[in-house]
């Protein structure tokens, strides 16, 4: 490991060869008769082929600024509204100022000049890196694949994460609360050229909620055109078994109205297999029983998503926005079959095990938000007053039933049970937000209140249909309150090259659980203060440093503390914790950027009492089982090297690597509350190659490859990972309409496996899932395709949790 250290940090020092000095270019864009065009495009275009090079907007007096611009010959041109000034050829190689670019009313248009898709930028701000990829070849996928595309994003077996958490989806600033996999098939619905920019918020400044770690901010293009456009998409996957997915958007924008519609069906048929090992040890420390299990388990959904948004300006300051999210999954099953082998201490035959378990899912997540903004007369003062509802409903049924053989295949005995479970969660919160510059300094403040009440059952049934009795020790009812005030203040002040942004968030926490059966309650009351700092210092454009902090906390999943059993069968199982608390996080990171192409960072986090999902086997009963739980310590640190750079004109490259450690100490419940501590020293690789493949930009390529060497898992270590991919991409007919063919898990390497070897503890098993896939996707656009929609989303932390 330190030999692979040291090559890679040799491999860093040698891409510094590769720098130039950069210069500014600068200018003013006015209309006919003389007044500055605030929010204009302006583009440098390479003289050879147009592509675009790099681009700025306009202030509000006309000037704009394009900082990082290397030593050239250059086409500028400004464009606002359908309108273009007429392409200047400017020679670079100092600081440059052109003076003004004009656009006329009728313009004369760029003739000679077919606009390639420019190459994307990362820009480190104080509190955030924005990774901006409008017009880009980036943006040509859909969605989706820009967020894993995104520096400082990692995949874990099509998990998303930022370090060891899973970051929270916002889009324009507004939560997308949805599970994973759900906003995986919503974003492969949205198409990435309405894209502006990704922001990824390491630590969030006290403006968001405390709860939650990193934010991957989903920025969508502006437009003023009035107008009305819709797409139509189809994807078909073809892995073990095809899937399909099939989705719709409409816009319309009037003078005061924006309207956004829009529905996803995604029909599934997925496969998961489990190969698991347990090895039972006895006081002596010898391995006594060994059984070896194999699962398989069929998924059928059908998942549909339908978001309605409404926009409407009551005059030029004033403006109320609807939200309505609808997710509904009615009638998911999960067939599961799982045949097992029990081995005595010698490795002889003692017994086999069959089970099969059917479950059925039904749910529903219904959200409503309501929003009123008002600007004020001062400039950047605003208002902003929101109010949200969630009502979200789940039953589920299963029945399990498992036979038992001996070493000859002889019948012993047969175990069935079923379970009944329903869970209703009602969220309501109301949020004041307020921002007033005054002098140079931008102040910010609000408080937000909300309420969370969560009532849940589970009644068990021991023996099959027609001939059960209810099981009262293994049933419970379990009602859940919560309350959480909050307040914050913030400020935001620019000098020189200097960036400083501060604040504080206030929570007050009132939490109440009760389970009825057990007639045990459990309340949590509190006050937590949650800082957070950013300093940036830019002393050139070719260099930047920055230093962040913040304090955070997460909150447990409402169903992790159900204390209810989810079994894989009667000796494997999943448990629900009413006792969890919540854990705290102090996050530190240092920044260094270097001509904009290359970004190093220092990251030093302390987790807290993390909750982590935690398996222990018990070596009495002859059981595994999984429980949330708080950890004694969790700390993580590392150093991240990204590059962002053309490395020919229709050749852009993008590639990440973390050299990173990770520990994790827990109290292992199966040897006697013993404390241990999982440690990982590991690596994650990340290469992106955009390929442009025609002149006209129509026809372009990807190729990626990634590899994790290893990482944390609760109890268990999760083994070297490695994905290659592939993709192509052709848009016809003007750009009416987009088809991709995509590749994933080209080697069949992503499946890992998972172990925890630690004092009486040895089990491991291998997950196979339907990692390696060919897709196939269409999309239609039709109506004024050009505009850029409202699309939106509601934030609301608190139904992250659901």
């Amino acid at each position: 490991m330190k030999n692979l250290y040291l090559l890679l940090i040799l491999s860093f020092i040698s891409t510094l060869n590769l720098i130039a000095q950069n210069y500014q270019v600068s200018g003013f864009v006015k209309d006919g008769i003389n007044s500055p065009i605030p929010y204009a495009n302006v583009f440098l275009l390479q003289i050879s082929d147009s592509t675009i090079v790099k681009g700025a907007s306009t202030n509000e007096e006309g000037l704009f600024n394009i900082n990082g611009v290397e030593p050239a010959l250059y086409w500028i041109s400004a464009s606002y509204i359908g309108q273009t000034s007429k392409p200047t050829a400017i020679d670079v190689q100092k600081d440059t100022k052109i003076g003004t670019l004009v656009i006329l009313e009728s313009t004369e248009t760029l003739d000679e000049v077919v606009v390639i898709a420019k190459k994307p930028t990362i820009e480190r701000k104080a509190d955030r890196v924005v990774f901006n990829v409008e017009n880009t070849v980036v943006s040509q996928g859909n969605t989706w694949d820009i967020l894993r595309r995104t520096p400082g994003v990692i995949m874990v077996q099509d998990q998303l994460q930022i370090g060891s958490k899973t970051p929270s989806i916002y889009l324009n600033d507004r939560k997308v609360q949805l599970s994973q996999s759900e906003i995986k098939d919503l974003l492969e619905g949205f198409s990435g050229v309405n894209i502006k920019s990704i922001e990824l918020i390491e630590n969030p400044p006290a403006r968001y909620d405390a709860e939650g770690g990193a934010i991957l901010n989903i920025i969508t293009s502006k437009s003023i055109t009035p107008g009305y456009k819709g797409s139509v998409n189809a994807n078909y996957t073809q892995a073990i078994f095809p899937k399909y997915s099939f989705g719709t958007s409409h816009y319309f924008k009037a003078k005061n109205l924006n309207v956004f519609a829009n529905y996803t069906i995604n029909p599934r048929k997925e496969k998961d297999r489990i190969y698991s090992n347990l090895n039972y040890i006895n006081t002596s420390d010898n391995i006594f029983s060994i059984w070896n299990t194999d699962y398989h388990k069929t998924t059928k959904s059908l998942g549909q998503n339908a978001s309605v948004i409404l926009d409407y300006d009551l005059d030029d300051k004033t403006s109320v926005n609807l939200t309505t999210n609808i997710s509904l999954s009615p009638n998911r099953t999960y067939n599961n079959a799982l045949d097992g082998e029990a081995y005595n201490g010698q490795k002889q035959l003692d017994s086999t095990f069959s089970t099969k378990s059917n479950l059925e899912n039904d749910s529903k997540n219904l959200a409503f938000d309501l929003s009123f903004k008002r600007k004020f007369k001062k400039e950047g003062a605003a208002l902003t007053l929101n109010g949200h509802y969630t009502a979200f409903d789940e039953t589920q049924v299963q029945v399990v039933n498992t036979d038992y053989f001996d070493a000859t295949n002889v019948f012993l005995r047969n175990n069935s049970f079923a379970t009944d479970a329903i869970q209703d969660i009602e969220i309501v919160t109301g949020q004041i937000d307020y921002t007033t510059p005054i002098g140079s300094t931008i102040f910010e403040t609000g408080t937000k209140a909300s309420i969370i009440q969560s009532t849940s059952g589970l009644d068990f049934f021991n023996g099959m249909a027609g001939n059960q009795t209810f099981n009262s020790s293994l049933s419970d009812n379990f009602e859940y309150d919560e309350k959480v005030y909050a307040g914050y203040l913030s400020i935001l002040k620019n000098w020189d090259k200097w960036t400083l942004k501060a604040g504080a968030r206030g929570e007050y926490t009132d939490v109440k659980g009760k389970s009825l059966t057990l007639n045990v309650t459990n309340i949590q009351q509190y006050f937590e203060l949650f800082p957070s700092a950013y300093i940036l210092h830019t002393p050139s454009d070719n260099h930047s440093f920055s230093i962040d902090y913040s304090r955070k906390l997460y909150r447990p999943r409402y169903d992790d503390l159900n204390p209810f059993r989810y079994f894989l069968y009667e000796n494997d199982f999943t448990t629900g914790n009413p006792n969890l608390r919540p854990s705290f996080v102090h996050s530190f990171k240092l920044n260094y950027t270097l001509k904009g192409d290359y970004f190093f960072s220092l990251y030093y986090t302390d987790n807290g009492r993390d909750i982590s999902t935690l398996s222990f086997q018990d070596n009495q009963t002859l059981t595994l089982h999984a429980i949330n739980q708080n950890v004694l310590e969790s700390i993580s640190y590392g150093l991240d090297f990204t590059i962002s750079k053309s490395i020919l004109k229709n050749w852009y490259l993008y590639a990440y690597t973390s050299l990173f450690y990770e520990d994790e100490t827990f109290v292992s419940e199966e040897t006697n509350d013993v404390p241990y501590t999982n440690i990982v020293e590991g690596l994650y690789f990340q290469m992106a190659n955009y390929l442009t493949l025609s002149k006209d930009g129509t026809f372009t390529g990807e190729v990626g490859f990634s590899h994790f060497t290893d990482f944390i898992a609760g109890t268990y270590v999760m083994g070297p990972t490695t994905n290659l991919n592939f993709g192509l991409r052709k848009t016809l007919w003007d750009n009416k309409a987009t088809l991709s063919l995509s590749v994933e898990d080209i080697l069949n390497t992503v499946s890992t496996d998972y172990q925890a070897k630690f004092l009486n503890q040895n089990n491991s098993y291998f997950h196979q899932s339907e990692w390696q896939f060919v897709r196939l996707g269409f999309t239609y656009n039709f109506g004024n395709f050009r505009l850029s929609d409202n699309e939106k989303n509601i934030d609301k932390n608190e139904r992250d949790r659901l």
